[in-house]
């Protein structure tokens, strides 16, 4: 099957979220669509797929215009989709959610029979290992999303969009995916891929088209640099490194101690984590989403309810405190939707410059704001932090994602911190402004601020970490070197403790009752963690001792013992 876009548009109101795009898949191929977050690639996805009707131009199979009605012409068609968000519902089986819209009986009964059978076939076919039979909540997400790429599968789907998959995979599911992929398309499947992350774009795309804006701005192959990649996206040449020295920290000034957080119904979302973060150092938190990383960073700065354990700050209990309070001791916090718990939409980009600090003498008198200082004070932000506004007056849901972002950014590092705590710093925002938002994290670690990043994306947390922690069900894994591999990172993410992933380092504690287990800080500075060089690297030099938590130590930490 040959699937065409011929000159797609696609309005809401007086907003173009695709305009006049062309984009041909032809049989046999894996034709990914790239753009950053917003740059229509979802919604062009959601007219071929029938969720929403072209405002102009027409989507053709084989040559013959087609005009679907919902997702139902479209599968008829042989055009299947696996959104982002699993579309599953987690008290069914395999097979019943396989079934589910498509019910075949057997006189009053449902038949699951042949069901079943399709499952066991297409699973054998590409070695997905899917049970009928299993319960959809008890799968991994990365076997969940193959009973969602079957539910296409079984209904003779052609075209194979999926939409953004790898978003809730861990490295070697993505891994896994990319190869199911291939087998798909060698099998007869076309698949149109969308997807913002070079690296998997370019290992597993026969053809690439990026759409900036809504536009299409470019088609390439797979052999294209990622950074001619990148400059396409945002129509500008981009930095994909993160510039910056070593970390020489030392001591702790975030001490986190059996940390644990339940949810109303009781279940433990955050299981007794212990860690340390130094001063000048950025600790990142790597794990798929909803695995307590949320809870982590809300409870550092007051916000969940149900705490226990101790979190303290240069010698200090936040624990108990008010989140004003929490950020009064010198914490900035990016939380991870901005939306939602970062900006006011309706306020001026000058009135979310200054939420967290309205009350102080700085910006109020009295119960009266001081609006002439806050308009100043915005002003200075906005041209250092490059938000681009129409004004400091302009609401701020008018701006950007990219340029939202920033506000946060700015009011958080707008004032001296001790602790910068920011969950998925630069989600929704193009790679432009990724550039700059690490730039500014990174002068805030150099300012001598610890520094705790919570991100899915794990390019980032290796861009960015001079220690990684890695998070699996609430549990922290182990805490490693940037240079620990990927695929040993992922298999962490995955539930395996740092021990059993990375051979012990002869500098580990052995036999010492006042280490800490393996794979976690849960002491000082030179209480016992994982070995945080990759299996290939040697361990380090008299000259050069590297303490345990993976951070250098000075020559006289351990005396008599070079490589303790």
């Amino acid at each position: 099957m040959q699937l065409r876009l011929r000159d797609v548009t696609k309005k809401f109101g007086d907003f173009t979220a695709n305009d006049r795009v062309d984009l041909t898949v032809e049989p046999h191929q894996i034709h990914c669509l790239l753009g950053e977050n917003g740059a229509g690639k979802s919604t062009l996805m959601n007219v071929l797929y029938g969720l929403y009707e072209p405002t102009s131009g027409t989507v053709e199979i084989d040559g013959e215009p087609v005009a679907f009605s919902g997702p139902g012409d479209a599968m008829a068609a042989g055009i299947g989709m696996v959104h982002q968000h699993f579309m599953l519902i987690p008290v069914f089986t395999v097979a019943e959610n396989v079934a589910l819209g498509h019910e075949s009986t057997r006189g009053a009964s449902l038949d699951l029979a042949t069901t079943r059978a399709r499952i066991r076939e297409i699973s054998q076919r590409y070695g997905f290992a899917v049970d009928p039979d299993a319960v959809v909540e008890d799968l991994p997400v990365g076997v969940q999303q193959r009973v969602e790429i079957i539910k296409a599968l079984v209904r003779d789907a052609e075209v194979l969009i999926l939409d953004e998959p790898t978003a809730v995979l861990t490295p070697r599911e993505t891994d896994e995916l990319l190869a199911i992929m291939r087998q798909l398309r060698d099998g007869g499947t076309s698949i149109v891929f969308i997807s913002h992350k070079l690296r998997e774009v370019r290992a597993v795309s026969d053809v690439i088209t990026v759409i900036r804006r809504g536009r299409v701005v470019g088609r390439v192959g797979p052999e294209t640099s990622t950074d001619e990649l990148a400059a396409l996206m945002v129509g500008r040449d981009v930095s994909l490194t993160v510039d910056k020295t070593p970390a020489l920290a030392t001591g702790a000034a975030l001490e986190v101690r059996d940390l644990t957080v339940v949810g109303d119904n009781g279940v433990v979302l955050l299981d007794g984590v212990d860690f340390d973060v130094a001063p000048g150092e950025i600790l990142a938190v790597a794990g798929v989403q909803g695995n307590g990383q949320t809870e982590l960073t809300r409870a550092l700065v007051g916000l969940e309810e149900r705490v226990t354990g101790s979190v303290r700050l240069d010698g200090h209990e936040l624990t108990g405190l008010r989140t004003r309070d929490v950020l009064a001791r010198g914490v900035g916090f990016v939380p991870e939707d901005r939306s939602t718990d970062g900006l006011v939409g309706s306020f001026s980009v000058a009135e979310n410059l200054v939420l967290d600090r309205c009350h102080e003498r700085s910006f109020a008198a009295g119960p009266s704001l001081r609006l002439g200082a806050i308009a100043q004070h915005a002003g200075s932000e906005v041209a250092e932090y490059d938000i681009r506004a129409g004004s400091v007056d302009s609401p701020v849901a008018t701006l950007s994602g990219g340029n939202q972002q920033k506000v946060v950014i700015a009011r958080e590092l707008g004032r001296p911190l001790k602790l910068f705590v920011a969950s998925q710093p630069t989600r929704g925002v193009d790679v432009g402004s990724i550039e700059f938002i690490h730039e500014r994290i990174v002068a805030e670690r150099d300012k001598g601020t610890a520094v705790l990043i919570v991100s899915t994306e794990l390019d980032e947390v290796y861009a960015l970490a001079d220690r990684i922690a890695v998070f699996f069900h609430g549990r922290l894994m182990g805490i490693v070197g940037p240079d620990t591999p990927r695929e040993a990172l992922g298999r962490m993410m995955a539930g395996e403790p740092a021990e059993s992933v990375l051979p012990a380092a002869p500098w580990d504690h052995a036999g010492d009752d006042d280490a800490a287990a393996p794979g976690t800080l849960s002491g000082g500075t030179d209480r016992g963690t994982t070995n945080p060089l990759p299996p290939t690297a040697a361990p380090p030099t008299p000259s050069e001792p590297t303490s345990p938590t993976g951070r250098t130590a000075p020559a006289d930490r351990h005396e008599g013992n070079p490589t303790a």
